[in-house]
């Protein structure tokens, strides 16, 4: 027998295609490097510049009108109580008529010609502009006063809010029923469980930590947005003190940052990178949790 042609089984590092593939590794490596590294430096020079400008005041404290005094530049916490609120506001509206339009997409309609042009229609709104939100929500309920005749609101900037979160949702929502396993309806159904029945105790408790993590990632993106809620919630100095409240201007943590990164004044550009710093906290912690959530989802998965 000839062993000879074993030689071309042994790597040799000197071949003209072992250095190709070499280089095209080297490559990639320093692009994905390339793609990651501005995401790292952003976050790492907003939470260092920011952090240092975060104490107790900074964050209960309202903020003061523009001046060049350090002392009167108040704090961020009427923009966090009203980032709060709209995002709640949002919740409410988004999530149950989200996973409502997953639960008809996945369980009734499936791929019907209604469900393929609601899956479209989901699609193409999650990536219309955010700020063609607002303007619309300004002109159905901002410019007509429609809400017991007040104009920019919190209550506005919640629903302008939530027309962003809905895409999300729906998708998570449909894909995640999809992954759930026939079997289990069918077993459902061979023991006399209604449709119903089986979609509130099988399928819905299956998805959930994966519907759990499309909710979570929708509020991430709702909560850094800046332009619907200028044209929707404007930007108010002061904390809700009443229901009667929400229906009035509201501040938020990216409208601040955009409106004090303008100031001339130190004071506000400082307050401006403080907020950035919780955004970012926020983004960030909600991100994290909506890993965790699914990472569990997908243990628990396996465990069974």
């Amino acid at each position: 027998m000839n062993y000879t042609s074993q030689k071309s089984l042994t790597y040799n590092p000197s071949l003209t295609r072992n250095i190709g593939n070499k280089a095209l590794t080297i490559i990639s490596a320093l692009f994905a490097i390339i793609s990651v590294l501005p995401l790292i430096l952003v976050i790492s020079y907003v939470l260092i510049k920011g952090g240092s400008y975060i104490n107790l005041d900074t964050l209960i404290l309202e903020p003061e009108p523009p001046g060049d005094d350090l002392l009167s530049a108040g704090g961020i916490g009427p923009a966090i109580t009203g980032t709060f609120i709209m995002a709640v506001i949002a919740s409410i509206i988004s999530i149950p008529v989200g996973v409502g339009g997953g639960i008809y997409l996945a369980e009734y309609s499936k791929s019907g010609k209604f469900a393929k042009f609601i899956r479209f229609g989901s699609n193409v709104l999650a990536g219309v502009p955010s700020i063609i939100a607002g303007v619309f929500i300004y002109a159905i309920i901002v410019s007509t006063k429609i809400l017991f005749g007040s104009m920019f609101s919190g209550i506005a900037g919640g629903i302008s809010l939530s027309i962003l979160m809905l895409p999300t949702i729906i998708k998570t929502t449909d894909e995640a029923l999809k992954l759930v396993p026939n079997d289990m309806r069918r077993a459902a159904f061979g023991v006399g469980a209604s449709k119903f029945t089986m979609i509130t105790n099988i399928t819905l408790p299956a998805a959930f930590s994966s519907i759990s993590t499309g909710v979570l990632l929708a509020l991430a993106r709702a909560a850094g947005e800046t332009a619907p809620l200028i044209f929707t919630a404007l930007f108010s100095r002061y904390y809700i003190t009443s229901f009667d409240d929400l229906f009035y201007e509201m501040g938020s943590l990216s409208v601040l940052i955009y409106n004090f990164a303008l100031e001339p004044y130190e004071a506000q550009n400082q307050l401006a990178w403080a907020a950035s710093f919780i955004l970012v906290v926020v983004l960030l912690s909600l991100n994290i949790l909506s890993r965790w959530i699914g990472t569990l989802g997908a243990f628990s998965k396996n465990k069974v």
